[in-house]
């Protein structure tokens, strides 16, 4: 029997807060179903429109919406508490969505969707570093943080490959009551989100943010080495459906999406086996997208190549997600969360939207597999460059030891001798 207004404790967090972590992660899967739902469609469109290059500019759009969230992020949460950020992210968003589909439906010029796009994403991203936060508030450790982020994938996999399998008319569009539940479950799937807002924690008063405003939460390194990997290594899970739509046929995108559920369902397990290894964050980031990238190189030669490598992809994206974003929370201020979380999407956002958008100019997606090749080569040696530079310490002793023994030298030689 507890006193009233108390709560007894299960495991690491109280039976409230995990009630909460239970609320964000249902909206959180709710408003991923339902956005990856709508996306593949629209992707799918863009490339009965206008192939590869339609479906790569509207992902290249939508990766630049998640790395202009970063300011607007850190501009809103300096002026609007938890509450109104949640809902006016998720409010935007639902109107934004229903617009950019009707408009590509419609005939609109690829431009005018992209731009909707880049707006759509934008406040997407605003809202999502917010349920971040969030999840941060409850529990921020790593197996939480990662929790959440296999759980979005993973629903976004199922999304994925529920908006493959639906039936489509001789023009490639879906037709009655298909069409008018793609709009439906793409906008209202955000209502759990907007209702879960009700109970978003109270941020930092403007004044102490606004004093401290310039400082930043994270290291650069862990943001430009986040970029990176992501630059190397995304390009193909990112443009998973086009990419097998041309090289397989359309009905393969639900088996390689399923593939890359399967794998984020593995990716809680795999951060923790990884992280009791105690490697250098930077480290296992880069083993992460070696993960994200093998199975790429064989995926034109065969379609079963495609499915382990959304398998392999799933795992390791989440898993470097996960254990990235567990990193920035941890280093991050307390006041700084939100911001910290937003600025290491966008940073991951910026590498994969530069690689989307480069990877079907280099190469066409039967050449794919060089591409892959030279990027699996790149981060091998940097994984391998770290893994010496951590492991072997005398690497980096001896030139120090060398600098301190020159300078002592130098002194010595400098003293005046006695007669």
């Amino acid at each position: 029997m507890t006193r009233r207004g108390a709560h007894r404790r299960v495991g690491p967090i109280g039976v409230r807060r995990a009630g909460r972590l239970r609320e964000l992660l249902t909206a959180g899967v709710a408003d991923s179903f339902g956005m990856s739902l709508g996306w593949t469609v629209l992707v799918l469109l863009a490339v009965s429109r206008g192939g590869l290059a339609e479906a790569a500019l509207y992902n290249a759009a939508m990766l630049l919406g998640v790395v202009l969230s970063a300011p607007a992020t850190g501009w809103l949460a300096r002026r609007l508490p938890g509450r109104s950020l949640l809902r006016g992210a998720a409010g935007t968003e639902m109107v934004l969505r229903v617009v950019a589909l009707a408009g590509l439906i419609g005939g609109l010029p690829s431009y005018l969707i992209a731009i909707l796009i880049v707006v759509m994403h934008v406040a997407a991203w605003v809202g999502f570093a917010a349920m971040r936060a969030e999840v941060a508030a409850v529990d921020a450790g790593h197996r939480s943080m990662t929790r959440y982020a296999l759980a979005i994938a993973a629903v976004e996999a199922a999304g994925t490959g529920v908006g493959a399998l639906l039936p489509v008319g001789p023009d490639g569009y879906p037709t009655g009551f298909f069409l008018t539940a793609i709009f439906v479950l793409y906008a209202g799937s955000l209502v759990p989100t907007f209702l879960s807002a009700r109970r978003a924690r109270r941020l930092a008063p403007v004044r102490v943010v606004v004093r401290e405003r310039r400082r930043l939460a994270i290291s650069p390194h862990f943001l430009i080495a986040g970029g990176g990997i992501m630059l190397l290594a995304s390009g193909p899970t990112l443009l998973a459906v086009p990419l097998t739509t041309e090289l397989h046929g359309r009905h393969w995108v639900a088996g390689a999406a399923v593939a890359f559920s399967v794998g984020c369902l593995l990716a809680t397990a795999a951060v923790e086996a990884i992280r009791r290894m105690q490697l250098p964050a930077t480290l296992r980031w880069s083993l992460w997208g070696l993960g994200m990238l093998v199975g790429w190189i064989a995926a034109p030669y065969h379609a079963i190549s495609v499915v382990v490598a959304q398998f392999f992809a799933g795992l390791s994206q989440t898993a470097f997600e996960g254990d990235m974003d567990a990193v920035v929370a941890e280093k991050a201020p307390a006041d700084g969360v939100t911001t910290a979380l937003a600025y290491s999407a966008s940073i991951r956002a910026l590498g994969s939207s530069i690689a989307v958008k480069l990877l079907p100019l280099l190469v066409a997606a039967q050449g794919l597999d060089m591409a892959v090749s030279a990027a699996a080569l790149v981060l091998g040696i940097s994984a391998l460059v770290l893994w010496a530079l951590t492991s072997m310490p005398w690497v980096t002793r001896r030139p120090v030891a060398l600098v301190h023994y020159l300078r002592a030298n130098v002194a010595h030689a400098d003293v005046p001798q006695a007669p």
